[in-house]
């Protein structure tokens, strides 16, 4: 069986999904015909349904939980290292109400949390998250969101932060902060759906024993990143609840949908979210 299968180019998902791609492990007669894009692009071809299994930021699976479960293996969970509000200025957090944002994508989980912490900032724009910190350095925004590497990159650039959201989230919680899963079409068959965990956990595993063996593959679309940034970023991201969830990491997952359905920011989700 061929399966459409989405993730980024950020060096933690091509760590989780070396093994698949490069056919390094058994697929278990499943064949994959893979698309890279930005998380936000992925979120939105998820809403058109137009993909059997992908990475989706945790704010937009509130969206397609009709259409999709999530899940036990490939997110991207933790403490410390939630997005970041960063500016050229020094701004306090009294003062976003007003200022231009620019965000990496309205269904973004970092959209969600600067949602939840500041419901009154509207005047977001969204960009490309790489572009962000040239946003902020040009004036075209008066603060950015920023997620993934860039998080290692900003204050050499002269950006200071404004506020952690991961910190905010770990504060009201005291739950690692759900960013980003992945997610199956709920039309496929369940033994499909599990055999397709199974596959990704069996990927992750297999970088994990071989670290050495998913360099090239990682390095490939992380030309541009110094590789202490590369390790750095695989570290911060992919951790214990990337290879299953649990019971905490779960946990974390419906407090973060029931916050937000509190807030009015997302709708109540009606389906078992989790894949059984």
């Amino acid at each position: 069986m061929k399966l459409t299968l989405g993730f980024s180019t950020c060096p933690n998902d091509t760590f989780i999904f070396d093994a698949i791609v490069n056919k390094k492990i058994n697929t278990e007669g499943l064949d994959f015909d893979v698309i890279q894009a930005d998380v936000e692009h992925l979120n939105k071809m998820a809403f058109d349904t137009k993909i059997d299994i992908t990475k989706l930021s945790y704010h937009a699976f509130a969206y397609v939980a009709e259409n999709y479960v999530l899940l036990d293996t490939g997110s991207a969970l933790g403490n410390n290292n939630g997005p970041l509000l960063i500016s050229k200025q020094k701004i306090y957090p009294d003062e976003l109400d007003d200022l231009r944002i620019a965000i990496p994508g309205k269904y973004t989980t970092a959209n969600l949390l600067l949602g939840m912490a500041y419901p009154n900032a509207k005047n977001k724009k969204e960009y490309l998250f790489s572009d962000i910190e040239e946003a902020v350095l040009s004036n075209e925004a008066d603060a950015g969101l920023i997620i993934h590497e860039n998080r290692f990159t900003y204050e050499k650039k002269g950006l200071r932060k404004i506020i952690d959201l991961g910190e905010f989230w770990e504060n009201l919680t005291k739950k690692p902060i759900p960013l980003g899963g992945i997610v199956v079409s709920r039309k496929l068959p369940i033994e499909i759906q599990r055999t397709v965990n199974r596959i990704i956990r069996k990927s992750l595993q297999y970088a994990y024993k071989n670290p050495n063996s998913s360099i090239e593959y990682v390095r490939k679309y992380a030309q541009e990143m110094n590789e202490k940034i590369m390790y750095k970023h695989i570290e911060l991201y992919v951790n214990d609840y990337s290879i299953k969830l649990g019971k905490e990491g779960k946990e974390a997952i419906k407090i973060l949908y029931k916050e937000s359905e509190k807030r009015g920011l997302i709708k109540k989700i009606k389906k078992n979210i989790f894949l059984q």
